[in-house]
């Protein structure tokens, strides 16, 4: 006969362990899920980003229109299912191990829901085909991101001189040797700190109008005394050191500046309007990313059989393109981007770090052009 005692503390043991089963399966899921799912979606939706960027830059490259698709809402949606069981035998029975039994089961399921809008109509024409102000451009470059990788991605010409490279612009690009001296000076000022940008919303003053000629400008104020529209100035700071006392001498003379200038105003445009402004034409989205395609990496076999053009050369003191995309018929291992497209592979290297910091604004490019008329993408964790 089974000694009483043992049978008691064996069936409190089981009962213990399918209360603990059964305790786990109703505890809360949601904050657990949501640490790892609002990182995990996060760098999912980054990634699909990075990848259809890079895909519109080759379809560029082969005369196919870009698409873009919005990420309008994420919604995690989750199941849970369990089942606990568990009795026990009366006595008498033959061994203890008849006496109890127990079963426990949880399963866990997701369904995630995803909802795309494609980009068309004004949203397409405002997103891509629209140039980006300068005044949304040139404060990036008070984050620390290179002034010359920024305008040689968004700049068609400052003042003149032309960036316009690609297709009928010659064997060599195109381009102004002129304008890579410029942002090569700009750069070294920029390490330097003897160069910066300021952004204001003060209208325009009186001192202002008598510089342009007694006319206010678009970017200006006006008389009314409230605040107008931001304006950007490129500001020259002080130094001491003569040879960045030379290269601000040289901005001037590159800009058409009064040779004591210690700012300037930055419009948009071919060329300045008044004495004292820089002039820059800057580019659409669709324009930055057709540039890029003109200095894809191709197949040799599709440029001889017509599909697409040569690659472009580099201009004067540049020897590499901003964002460098190589092809190879088999699929790269370990890159930062790669997507396939007629029978290639087409990617980003991922020890390139001035390649992917260029690919990186194009894509903070991309997100300061978009003018969405509705709610950007929203991820739904369910919480309970």
């Amino acid at each position: 006969m089974p000694n009483p005692s043992y049978f008691r503390a064996t069936l409190l043991a089981a009962l213990t362990c399918l209360s603990a089963i059964g305790l786990s399966a109703c505890g809360p899921m949601g904050p657990g899920k949501l640490r790892n799912d609002q990182l995990e979606y996060s760098r999912a939706l980054g990634d699909t980003q990075k990848h259809e960027m890079l895909l519109n830059i080759v379809r560029l490259r082969y005369a196919d229109p870009p698409t873009f698709l919005d990420t309008t809402q994420v919604i995690a949606g989750y199941s849970v299912s369990k089942s606990v069981s568990g009795g026990f035998y009366a006595y008498p029975a033959t061994a203890v191990g008849n006496y109890l039994f127990g079963t426990g089961t949880m399963s866990l399921g997701e369904s995630p829901t995803f909802t795309y809008q494609p980009v068309t109509g004004q949203q397409y024409a405002e997103n891509v085909v629209r140039p980006i102000s300068p005044t949304v451009i040139m404060p990036l470059s008070l984050g620390g991101l290179p002034i010359d990788t920024l305008l040689r991605l968004t700049a068609q010409s400052i003042d003149g001189l032309s960036n316009v490279r690609g297709l009928g612009a010659g064997p060599f690009g195109g381009g102004s040797v002129r304008f890579y001296l410029l942002l090569h000076d700009l750069r070294q000022l920029q390490v330097a700190g003897a160069m910066t940008i300021r952004i204001t919303t003060d209208p325009a003053t009186p001192t202002d109008s008598k510089k342009n000629g007694g006319k206010s400008d678009n970017n200006g104020g006006g008389n009314g005394g409230g605040p107008g529209p931001e304006r950007s100035y490129l500001v020259l700071t002080s130094t001491s050191e003569s040879n960045l006392l030379a290269i601000q001498a040289e901005v001037r003379r590159l800009l058409h500046l009064d040779p004591t200038a210690e700012e300037a105003e930055i419009v948009y445009g071919p060329y300045p309007k008044h004495p004292g402004q820089i002039a820059i034409l800057t580019r659409s989205m669709l324009a930055m990313l057709t540039q890029l395609a003109y200095e894809v990496e191709v197949p040799e076999g599709d440029i001889k059989a017509g599909r697409t053009p040569p690659t472009i050369g580099q201009v004067g003191i540049e020897n590499r393109p901003e964002v460098v995309i190589h092809s190879s018929k088999d699929e790269p291992d370990g890159p930062y981007a790669a997507v396939s497209y007629h029978n290639a592979w087409f990617w980003i290297s991922d020890r390139d770090f001035q390649s992917k910091l260029a690919f990186t604004m194009v894509q903070v490019l991309a997100a300061l052009a978009a003018t969405n008329h509705t709610g950007g993408a929203v991820v739904t964790i369910p919480a309970g």
